[in-house]
């Protein structure tokens, strides 16, 4: 199984035995606190566990979708889409489901290895995520590892009656290979 490594941070696919905490993690509740930062604008609702395990399939040993491990517990998800699969314009997430792992290097982490990883593996020219305004945590790690704010679309997300810009975030290859994150 592929894995990368940084002391006690781990990313890898995610295997069968991680669904039962994944569910519990990122779908069992109606309104977990994770939700608040991960694109809240967006409804998410919870899900029993047996309609979760009918997407095993889609989770189990992925490409595009990873978990983030620290001291051998799981802690949230790496993933990626496909913007446009043809000119390789992929986006890239990460949750870090519990708040007591918030603020505290994981996440940064979790993107080093994870941006490292897609550069290895895929025939990238540009690695990207999108975030809103209201997530000062994914704007300052894209910042602390040399991403560029590529687009802000100003006012134009919803959350609790204020509206928020989305923010686009983007590194290209050469600017990957050459930054000391790396």
């Amino acid at each position: 199984m592929a894995l990368y490594k940084d002391n006690n941070l781990i990313i890898r696919p995610i295997c069968e035995q991680d669904l039962p905490q994944l569910w519990e993690l990122s779908a069992k509740e109606e309104a977990p606190e994770w939700k608040k930062w991960d694109a809240p604008y967006y409804e998410h609702k919870s899900t029993p566990f047996e309609t979760y395990m009918e997407r095993k399939g889609q989770l189990v040993a992925q490409d595009d979708f990873w978990a983030i491990e620290v001291d051998g517990t799981l802690i949230g998800t790496v993933s990626y889409y496909w913007e446009h699969e043809p000119s390789h314009w992929l986006e890239m997430g990460i949750v870090i489901y519990h708040p007591s792992y918030w603020s505290g290097g994981y996440g940064t982490r979790a993107l080093t290895l994870w941006t490292h990883h897609l550069f290895d593996t895929l025939p990238l020219v540009r690695v990207g995520y999108t975030t809103w305004s209201g997530n000062h945590r994914m704007i300052r790690v894209g910042e602390k590892l040399g991403f560029t704010m590529e687009a802000r679309l100003r006012k134009c997300r919803l959350y609790k009656g204020v509206y928020y810009d989305s923010i686009r975030m983007g590194m290209l290859r050469e600017e990957w290979e050459a930054h000391p994150a790396k």
